[in-house]
């Protein structure tokens, strides 16, 4: 046999090898099979019970320019809820701490879930760790827990959660405490937060009616 076309023989079959047999017609890649997917079943929502001494709530860019009828009125949909919620931690005494982004100033929150002069209000963008003291805030307090909501829920909600396990804090995510332009997004971010590695371990997904002080 001539030593090229034997080395080209070696070479195919070890590639076939590696690669394995190729099926005519599988999609190679998600966007051939986007249509095909189907929704794996809901995460579970689980019943919580938090220690208001070391848990705080994170009320994430209730502002007008991102929650209004116009941009993302199922923002608005979550205000009745999330108003409880917060009624609640403050009758406890739980340490509450809000964000917004860009220069959107603290009095751009949403009159319904106004801060009151003593809770911060910090200004970063997705991840509202980012060029701000929230860590530190929060370990100063000897916080150990965050529950977490806002809006968008595939952005600074997905982000702040998934950071706030990575800095070792638990997270509590209420699904009716978060928002985005469509359904599909809070849908993914649910699921995200139930399964992504590592942190899906420190991350609750409950409803607001779920949690008790």
């Amino acid at each position: 046999m001539n030593f090229r076309i034997g080395v080209a023989i070696i070479t195919a079959a070890v590639a076939a090898a590696v690669v394995g047999p190729v099926s005519p017609g599988h999609a190679a890649n998600i966007i051939d099979e986007w249509a095909s997917v189907k929704a794996p079943p809901p995460p579970a929502l689980k019943p919580v019970t938090v220690d208001p001494k070391t848990t705080a709530l994170l009320m994430l860019d209730f502002v007008k320019p991102g929650c209004n009828a116009e941009r993302r009125p199922r923002c608005l949909e979550t205000v009745p809820a999330v108003k409880k919620l917060l009624t609640e931690a403050r009758g406890k005494g739980m340490m509450v701490i809000y964000t917004g982004y860009g220069k959107i100033p603290k009095t751009d929150v949403l009159p319904e879930l106004a801060p009151t002069a003593s809770e911060p209000y910090l200004l970063s963008f997705l991840n509202k760790y980012l060029g701000t003291d929230l860590e530190k805030m929060l370990k100063d307090k000897g916080i150990q827990t965050v529950i977490t909501v806002g809006t968008a829920a595939h952005g600074a909600v997905i982000i702040t959660a998934s950071e706030s396990a990575s800095r070792g804090f638990k997270v509590i995510v209420p699904v009716d405490g978060m928002s985005a332009e469509s359904t599909y997004a809070e849908q993914y971010t649910a699921w995200h937060l139930a399964n992504a590695p590592v942190i899906a371990s420190k991350i609750t997904l409950t409803k607001i009616d779920m949690i008790k002080f």
